[in-house]
């Protein structure tokens, strides 16, 4: 089930709404946000609900005993156990055929087919950090095994994030007051999450689908090859960003705050910017649980390059059990040490205006590889934005490409302006009218869901 579903928001959403609020005790409010989990996931994963349970449950165990063991060699191990558990589902689930197939194939040794459940990457995570924190801080321990399930499976962001800290809610799992503008601002912020996927990102995709259809029909292009990666960092930006506003709106609806997961990352002066704005919270778990235990910045200058190819191999990793996602990892592992340790003094007296389109250059480069998991199409992309090829010198544009730009007229433009905060003054003096403007924006996205039937989730698959 996605958030943009009919089933979700016509059927899911108001009866689990109503049942919350039939009673304000914190006992049945939790219960009923959990039952409404296990529901919502048990709906793509029958079978992973199970085990999505039984590992949240050993790992309160395991936290359990790091914290109650008579010894220190029993605390260590308990809490080394509770880290074990999930990093080690993980890594069979999504990286066994990628890792450890081709290498035991050649002995004959078959490894089970497993299917990588959805959003494992992400509750895995979260699983992680209270693992850590309770063994950190015996005061960060949830005594209740429910209340630690309701954490890791609420399903406002159990399949696509962000990625939440235990430390972060641990209040509010045991009491927390919704107000009335609670509610109403969390709807709102979910409405335009829910137009920022079905009305921008859903029409980017099918523009990046018809761009690659024109290019392998009628040849590629240097137009061609920037239009695509254009149109596909806004997708990726409006579906990630998109789910996150949902998901931090339904949070605050049922009385949690989440933090925010992006700040307008495009217009971000440099790579380390972008990536302070961008999928804000993979970015502080990687620096609270990877970076800064490795030694962080607090070390030789070779030792915190080791430190960043680590946490930069590993968010590839992350992202996909593919070579491309690997390769998209060092090359901002590489752009983050040329500007860390190479033009660190010459960086803050570019200007701006240069700056920022630099960066943004880069990055949509960056998406190029993020894209293309086979290698050979990924040069070819990268051979339109060159503008040569083995073949020679590529056009500046096909007429299939023409007609697609004609297709969609001035939409990429305004998907563009969207993703920057230049209609923020606009939108102050509409405040009043965000109630009427955001219903629309629902009932639109409503109509679009109805009458298309191109409504992916790029991230679930991460």
């Amino acid at each position: 089930m996605v958030f943009s579903s009919l089933t979700f928001l016509l059927l899911f959403l108001p009866v689990t709404v109503g049942l919350f609020f039939l009673r304000p005790s914190v006992i049945w409010r939790n219960g009923v946000l959990l039952l409404a989990s296990l529901v919502f996931y048990a709906w793509g994963e029958p079978v992973w609900v199970f085990a999505l349970i039984f590992e949240t449950l050993l790992v309160w165990l395991f936290s359990h005993g790091s914290v109650h063991a008579g010894s220190p060699g029993l605390r260590k191990l308990f809490a080394f156990l509770g880290v074990a558990l999930p990093l080690g589902v993980l890594l069979y689930v999504k990286y066994a055929g990628f890792l450890l197939v081709p290498l035991l194939s050649p002995l004959g040794i078959r490894l089970p087919e497993t299917r990588m459940p959805l959003g494992v990457s992400f509750f895995t995570f979260q699983i992680i950090t209270y693992a850590v924190d309770s063994a950190r801080d015996p005061e960060s321990f949830q005594p209740d095994p429910l209340r630690l399930l309701l954490y890791v499976a609420c399903f406002p962001q159990l399949i696509a994030g962000p990625i939440v800290r235990y430390g972060d809610v641990r209040e509010a799992l045991s009491g927390r007051d919704i107000l009335p503008e609670d509610f109403t601002c969390g709807m709102q912020r979910f409405a335009c999450g829910l137009g920022k996927k079905v009305l921008l990102a859903n029409v980017c995709g099918k523009i990046v689908e018809e761009t690659i259809t024109a290019g392998a029909s009628g040849g590629r292009s240097v137009l061609g090859g920037w239009y695509f990666a254009l149109l596909y960092a806004l997708q990726i930006y409006f579906d990630f960003s998109g789910y996150s506003d949902m998901a931090i709106g339904l949070g605050r609806v049922f009385g949690f705050r989440y933090q925010e997961n992006f700040n307008y990352p495009y217009l971000s002066g440099s790579i380390s910017e972008f990536w302070r704005r961008w999928h804000i919270s993979l970015g502080t778990f990687f620096r609270e649980y990877v970076y800064i235990p490795l030694g962080g910045s607090r070390c030789s200058v070779p030792r915190q390059i080791l430190n960043l190819f680590a946490v930069w191999a590993l968010t590839g990793l992350w992202h996909g059990a593919s070579w491309n996602f690997v390769l998209w990892g060092l090359y901002f592992f590489l752009l983050i040490v040329l500007e860390r340790f190479v033009l660190r003094g010459l960086l803050p007296r570019i200007p701006a205006f240069f700056r920022v389109p630099v960066t943004f250059a880069l990055v949509l480069t960056g998406w190029v590889i993020f894209y293309f998991t086979d290698f050979a199409e990924m040069m070819a992309a990268f051979s339109s934005l060159v503008g040569i090829s083995s073949a020679g010198r590529l056009p500046i544009a096909t007429p299939g490409l023409l007609a697609v730009v004609r297709k969609y007229s001035f939409f990429p433009a305004i998907a563009f302006f969207a993703a920057f905060p230049l209609w923020r003054k606009t939108a102050l003096r509409l405040r009043p009218l965000a109630p009427v403007v955001l219903t629309a924006v629902f009932v639109l996205s409503l109509l679009f869901i109805v009458g298309e039937s191109y409504n992916p989730f790029i991230y679930f698959r991460f």
